[in-house]
């Protein structure tokens, strides 16, 4: 999500740094960005040259090269633990005027601008995959983001050609709800032999214009990000959001989508 993140305001015409936590991440992050870059302007939907585009671009391990940003999206994995680590620590090294968010799909936003020293300039930016392709933003809404914050928010998301959804900062928000509800029925579906994977898919593609399946996009998603969703939603509102077995079991065994080469698909 990051990479692809970097990639859209790149695209865009800012300038962007991607901090990672080894310097192997941060290969792999540079990698995917230019690699992605290089796949836009191969189709001809960017102006200007790669290398302009390129030398705007940039990946680090200090969150010290922050300093000059207006705007930092935290894309780490959804572990409250985690995020909150990484959103403190981003902070210390911000100007007053800058903006912080947080790319979470679930987590309580409230509940992450606790330990920060200015909440009234976080906010959720939840983004989708694949970001540059992907035309919507959910901007959710803290107890304490400011007015400010949120117009600040909707400029961001038109300047990227996206729409913004605005939401209050519930669980699930609105999009991880309606999403994780419909693959988590999906998956009972599997599970049940009502139909095969490629059928239950088809049935929201060629019935409801869904662009792709809820079992295609749980493997893009990741089994390990749509189950740690899942049991979060269950917690906070109850058991119509437990995780099916077949969930668990494949997330077990590492078949965590395409990210592993199988999920409920065979990737390789």
């Amino acid at each position: 999500m990051g990479a692809g993140i970097a990639h859209a305001f790149l695209l865009k015409g800012s300038r962007v740094i991607v901090v990672e936590r080894n310097d192997e991440a941060a290969k792999a992050a540079g990698e995917r960005v230019t690699a992605s870059v290089a796949a836009s302007f191969a189709r001809g939907i960017v102006e200007g040259t790669e290398q302009e585009v390129m030398a705007r671009f940039g990946v680090s391990l200090d969150y010290a090269d922050f300093a000059q940003c207006d705007l930092v999206v935290e894309a780490v994995p959804e572990d409250q633990k985690l995020k909150t680590a990484a959103l403190t620590a981003v902070a210390k090294h911000l100007s007053p005027h800058a903006y912080l968010a947080t790319n979470t799909s679930s987590l309580s936003v409230s509940g992450l601008a606790t330990s920060l020293a200015r909440p009234e300039k976080f906010l959720g930016l939840h983004f989708f995959n694949p970001v540059p392709a992907s035309t919507l933003i959910e901007v959710v809404v803290a107890e304490k983001t400011s007015e400010e914050t949120l117009t600040a928010a909707r400029h961001w998301v038109s300047g990227l050609g996206k729409t913004a959804i605005v939401v209050r900062d519930v669980p699930g928000f609105a999009s991880s709800r309606l999403g994780v509800a419909i693959a988590l029925e999906a998956m009972r579906m599997l599970e049940e032999g009502v139909a095969s994977a490629e059928d239950i898919d088809n049935a929201m593609v060629l019935g409801y214009k869904h662009p792709v399946g809820p079992l295609r996009t749980t493997d893009i998603v990741g089994l390990d990000v749509r189950l740690n969703i899942a049991e979060y939603l269950e917690a906070t509102l109850g058991d119509r959001f437990a995780p099916p077995q077949i969930l668990r079991d494949k997330v077990a065994a590492a078949e965590l989508g395409r990210k592993t080469g199988r999920g409920f698909y065979d990737w390789n």
